[in-house]
């Protein structure tokens, strides 16, 4: 038995690896896999990264394949699947006994969603293993440096996360759209930029066509691509589950314009209903399929009321966190005996479901063949025969919604001639890649800058990700009449989170919704249409949602049942500086030293050598700013005198700086290039000074509503012209009386040489993108790092 089988074995309890995967585990790594369904893609993938990586049962006992990186990100077109999948990577991890938290060196699972989860949980921890879980909404929105769901300070240290030591896991493309052009983007921008570990893509699908692939910059790549899918050996050891008895048969029933109205498609769920429970057999199991949201609500309402007190389940993806975790564990654990589910396509891909009749409404081919892999999945139904039934959509683009009437048309030629749908008798894909907006070197330069446009807004990167349904915007329900009174609300948990579309959402500014403004720090009225990506806060009392039918914005009543949480942090905001209040008072000079220690260590760690002295040095210098009077005045506001200069307080109680939008990073930075301008790397030392907390970047200028008094010519993010900081002996350097200029916020060359904008622009020229998110994310990692020791350490 070789080691994989050993490994395999041990993790899947018992189960012997398909040829495929010994192959998979054993060679190099391929492009792409193109595998049927039910062969076991996601055990393929994810046990021979464990097993490249040196992992076997018990701990670590070989070395790590150099071509193999640290970080398994795996992303998955519909948020239904992440549940499953990490559940099914938790347990092969769990029997192995190599699965643990982040820090204990081993292999650390994480769901990357949005709500106020603690992002240290992961992030903190570059140079460990882990595998990174989210739908393409979460990952493709942060690796173009717009994340969905999270505080906007901290989209560098998951864009430079997720472009770094990654191998990316593109899971049921079929299902991506504008989402799989994306992603064949960025793979090709990775292998142009400089990286600072090597990072690859897989494509997984049963329906996989390489021309998918074909996009404008990884075009030249396409002929040195390698794939795999099964062999013969394969074949005959999955014998019943390709040979699976699959009858097809097409429904008297056809999805019509008159379903428009409410009244047509309440005729229309009556008799799809009449036909389900007639067709069903009530010994197995009955999988129902349909393309939209509301026809499944309206149909599972019907089949509620006439089958009282049974099993039945709906699934599709406009449910909170907390019960679709309710509702895979139904799944997996509740006999699948009279039993129907009813589902969207959030469940044609990737679920380990089974049924003895399935009836799925027309959708393209790509897409039916994943359902068809959820009837007699198996083989177990050989003996009485399984059954599939089909629903006939009329021509028309609205009720061909979500996919385009010309897909249906060629999924439809190819039905009206097919008897058997057994895996061997399905005729391959022909299916085009759909047209999509793509994303271009140019644009993903211009995504570097964080800061938000002279509006307020962020370029929206909707159209990179989903183009046929706009990506999700994500709602939570509370009970509050005020949500500032007192203290603002605080942050959305996961399991609070409920994902809708851009089309459900596109009245909720008219009926109560609520958005966290970072730069007035508490929560605002939504006066205008919602934009992809928001987290919006609603009143529970106002309805909307229902733990067996999911998000309905016509739900006036009931109040949404809320979700018990403990105390949570508030929102992120731009002139907050929660880390510098800590238990035990820490003295300026004392951190800045330990900052640079633990850069040093970082850096050994993950095996940056390059820029190992700048990384050093910034983090040397990155709180210098703190010496200015008006973060020393926060630090001692709680004290009747002043002592040492401090880095941290335990002062207790909200910490409000005397100055609006202060920032402590861009005096240091200041500070920095004041007396170190003509220092090699000099520029390098001073951005990743200044981006150490997300919040000074790319540019410079004030803040909207920031004022300064008469007579100070410039200023910015709290900082004036003139300002002075004190002398300052810190690690064996020292920081002279420091009076502080601003004329670099100007474009064109001035009294301090060039300005901010160029040399960031020069820097991202010679460092690239992910390079340079890479430093800023280490300097960033070893503050967290020296900030947390301090507080344990005597």
């Amino acid at each position: 038995m070789t080691s994989f089988h050993a490994l395999f074995h041990a993790a899947t309890q018992g189960c012997q690896p398909y040829p495929y995967q010994a192959r998979l585990a054993a060679g190099p790594w391929p492009d792409t896999l193109d595998v049927p369904t039910g062969l076991g893609k996601t055990a393929a993938v994810a046990l021979a990264w464990a097993h490249k990586r040196g992992w076997r049962q018990g701990g670590r006992q070989a070395a790590p394949d150099s071509a193999t990186p640290r970080r398994l990100v795996w992303c998955l077109p519909m948020r239904v699947l992440v549940e499953q999948t990490e559940q099914s990577i938790r347990g092969w991890l769990e029997n192995l006994h190599i699965l643990g938290n982040p820090g204990e060196g081993k292999v650390s699972v994480h769901v990357l969603m949005g709500g106020a989860d603690a992002l240290k949980s992961w992030a903190e921890y570059p140079e460990e293993d882990m595998v990174l879980i989210g739908t393409q909404d979460m990952l493709l929105s942060r690796a173009l440096m717009r994340g969905y769901g999270m505080s906007r300070y901290q989209w560098p240290i998951h864009f430079s996360l997720l472009h770094n030591d990654c191998l990316w896991v593109y899971d049921e493309v079929q299902l991506m759209g504008a989402g799989l052009a994306t992603s064949a983007q960025l793979e090709a921008f990775r292998r142009h930029f400089p990286l600072a570990r090597g990072s690859r893509s897989l494509w997984v699908s049963a329906t996989l066509n390489r021309d998918w692939l074909d996009t404008v910059d990884f075009k030249p790549h396409l002929e040195s691509l390698i794939a795999l899918s099964i062999g013969q050996e394969d074949r005959q050891q999955a014998g019943e589950r390709l040979g699976a008895v699959k009858q097809v048969a097409k429904l008297p029933l056809i999805l019509g314009k008159e379903t428009g109205n409410k009244k047509g498609l309440d005729a229309h769920s009556s008799a799809l209903c009449e036909a389900i429970l007639e067709a069903h057999d009530a010994g197995s199991q009955t999988l129902v399929i349909v393309n939209r949201v509301e026809r499944a609500q309206a149909l599972f309402r019907l089949l509620r009321k006439a089958r009282p007190g049974k099993r039945d389940l709906l699934i599709h993806a406009r449910f909170r966190a907390a019960e679709r975790i309710t509702q895979n564990q139904r799944l997996r654990d509740e006999p699948p005996v009279d039993r129907i589910v009813v589902a969207t396509q959030a469940i044609e891909a990737g679920v380990d479901l089974s049924s003895k009749l399935l009836l799925t409404e027309l959708a393209p081919w790509s897409s039916l063949v994943q359902r068809f892999g959820r009837c007699n999945r198996r083989g177990e139904h050989n003996a009485d025969g399984a059954r599939i039934l089909w629903l006939d959509i009329e021509d028309d683009k609205d009720l061909a919604r979500p996919y385009a009437a010309d897909e249906l048309a060629r999924a439809r030629a190819k039905l009206d001639v097919l008897d058997s749908a057994s895996p061997q008798d399905l005729p391959p894909t022909d299916q085009a890649r759909p047209l999509s907006a793509v994303v271009r070197r140019k644009d993903l330069l211009d995504l570097f800058n964080t800061d938000p446009d002279l509006s307020g807004f962020d370029v929206d990167v909707s159209d990179y990700i989903r183009a046929s349904d706009r990506p999700d915007l994500q709602v939570f329900w509370r009970e509050f009449d005020d949500p500032n009174a007192a203290a603002p609300q605080p942050g959305p948990d996961r399991s609070e989170l409920c994902p809708i579309s851009i089309g459900q959402a596109r009245d909720l500014h008219k009926r109560g919704a609520w958005r966290w403004d970072t730069l007035g720090d508490e929560w605002v009225a939504l006066d205008q249409p919602p934009r992809p990506g928001m987290t919006l806060m609603l009143r529970a009392a106002d309805g909307g949602y229902d733990e067996q039918v999911g998000f309905d914005a016509a739900l006036n009543k009931p109040p949404v049942k809320t979700i018990a949480l403990q105390r949570r942090s508030p929102e992120d905001a731009f002139d907050e500086d929660r880390r510098s209040q800590q238990p035990r008072p820490i003295g300026l000079a004392a951190h800045l030293g330990h900052v640079a220690r633990h850069a040093e260590e970082l850096c050994r760690e993950v095996g940056e050598t390059a820029h190992a002295a700048a990384l050093i040095r910034a983090g040397r210098w990155h709180d210098l700013g703190k010496a200015h009077p008006v973060f020393q005045h926060s630090m001692y506001r709680c004290k009747a005198a002043v002592g040492e200069l401090l880095a941290k307080s335990d002062c207790t109680g909200p910490m409000r700086h005397g100055r609006s939008y202060f920032r402590h990073e861009l005096a240091s930075m200041l500070a920095w290039l004041a007396q170190h301008g003509s220092d090699p790397d000099a520029d390098l030392v001073a951005y990743l000074i200044a981006a150490h907390h997300g919040k000074v970047r790319m540019s410079l200028r004030a803040m909207p509503g920031e004022h300064a008094p008469p007579g100070i010519k410039r200023f910015a993010r709290g900082v004036w012209e003139g300002d002075v900081l004190p002398a300052l002996d810190f690690d064996g350097e020292r920081s002279e009386p420091t009076a502080l200029k601003l004329a670099l916020m100007e474009l064109g060359e001035g009294e301090q040489g060039r300005s901010w904008t160029e040399r960031t622009v020069n820097l991202l020229d010679r460092h690239g993108p992910f390079y340079l998110a890479w430093l800023e994310t280490l300097v960033r990692l070893a503050d967290w790092r020296a900030s947390a020791a301090e507080q344990v350490e005597p």
